[in-house]
């Protein structure tokens, strides 16, 4: 009984594990982008373990992109499935390039692993009803 009056906070509770999260890919991702091309090409560089080796900085820059702002998105909860959807997809690229290197799950995988369960299960929960895109949708 106790445990079931809980079920009210459910949005509440959404909105802070998307607040959380958005502010750490926020974090991640600042550094990432204002790092210019040389941070780029550097983080495009994961691509490689996919066997993709043309045009490393647009790749780069799109992973620091997805990070900042797809962290920007979680936060406000606006374009938000668009926007973990990248995150998950930044986050598959981010572990197969740890287990590339042989750093292995404990040597750095893990945590890409959790983020993107994380966005992945932002995904398919959605934004919760205190976020833009729910304001936006019950305008129209």
């Amino acid at each position: 009984m106790l445990l079931s009056s809980l079920d009210r906070y459910r949005d509440a509770g959404l909105l802070l594990l998307r607040v959380g999260i958005g502010l750490s890919y926020i974090g991640y991702g600042a550094p990432k982008l204002s790092g210019g091309p040389p941070m780029w090409e550097e983080l495009g560089q994961a691509m490689r373990y996919l066997g993709i080796t043309f045009a490393p900085t647009i790749w780069g820059f799109l992973a620091a992109v997805s990070e900042f702002c797809g962290g920007f998105a979680l936060v406000v909860g606006g374009l938000f499935r668009f926007a973990a959807f990248f995150l998950v997809c930044t986050m598959i690229v981010a572990t197969i390039q740890h287990y590339g290197r042989g750093d292995g799950y404990a040597g750095g995988a893990f945590h890409s692993i959790e983020m993107g369960v994380v966005c992945l299960s932002l995904f398919l929960m959605g934004p919760g009803k205190y976020s833009l895109d729910e304001k936006l949708a019950s305008r129209r």
